[in-house]
């Protein structure tokens, strides 16, 4: 990685790790929106955190490139581009709060290590768990799509895939549902091999990829999922 950055920069820099001495700083800030015009930051020009939990590792070039090719090919209208103000915005807020929340915990006086010793029980009851967990993840985000149902609008969590050909005793393949997002396409994954699933999709080749599988998923029996997840 040095090497590389020394070759594209043309300046000599030295790469150091955490063991070695490296510092930082909990510098936390957001921008107001993800939208000024043709202008739609991403990634750390959206937002600055700490880097405790590599939570800066996020989907906003997802978000954001799904919807800037359906406006370049013409398959909707621009204001789509203000939706990631909506998705984005909100999540990166959230974001910012958490990090902040452990920096305080990780201050050395002794109030703060009575409440990290609190919470550090209140993590050994399962529902406390799964909260942190889930938001650490991003699988409490949930978008507004206009639809009620539980899952419109939510993470995608990632999946064990068994492809099939049409004849569902045949089996071809094992993937995850992850692998077959890496084209940048929306995937409709037909969970229980409906013929009118597929019918339905027919339309759509160009911009939604149609595979038949099998999970150990029993909550649902068709799932469309955007690049983003």
């Amino acid at each position: 990685m040095q090497d590389s950055i020394r070759r594209v920069s043309g300046t000599d820099v030295t790469i150091t790790t955490m063991s070695s001495g490296t510092r930082w700083i909990d510098t936390a800030r957001q921008a107001t929106t993800c939208r000024a015009g043709r202008v739609l930051p991403a990634g750390d020009a959206a937002h600055v955190y700490a880097p405790v939990g590599g939570q800066g590792l996020n989907v906003d070039a997802a978000n954001l490139g799904r919807k800037l090719a359906a406006v370049v090919h013409g398959w909707v209208g621009e204001d789509i581009l203000d939706t990631y103000t909506t998705e984005r915005h909100p999540v990166a807020a959230r974001l910012l709060q958490n990090t902040w929340a452990q920096i305080a915990l990780m201050r050395a006086d002794p109030q703060t290590r009575a409440l990290w010793e609190m919470f550090s029980d209140l993590m050994d009851l399962d529902d406390a768990h799964w909260y942190v967990a889930n938001m650490l993840a991003g699988m409490d985000v949930r978008y507004d799509l206009g639809d009620d149902h539980r899952l419109v609008g939510t993470l995608c969590p990632d999946m064990k895939l068994t492809l099939e050909r049409p004849d569902p005793d045949v089996v071809t393949a094992v993937t995850r549902s992850a692998d077959l997002l890496r084209e940048g396409r929306e995937l409709l994954l037909d969970l229980v091999h409906r013929a009118e699933v597929r019918d339905a999709a027919a339309a759509w080749t160009g911009r939604v990829n149609t595979v038949t599988a099998r999970t150990d998923r029993v909550d649902v029996d068709t799932l469309l999922i955007r690049p983003d997840g």
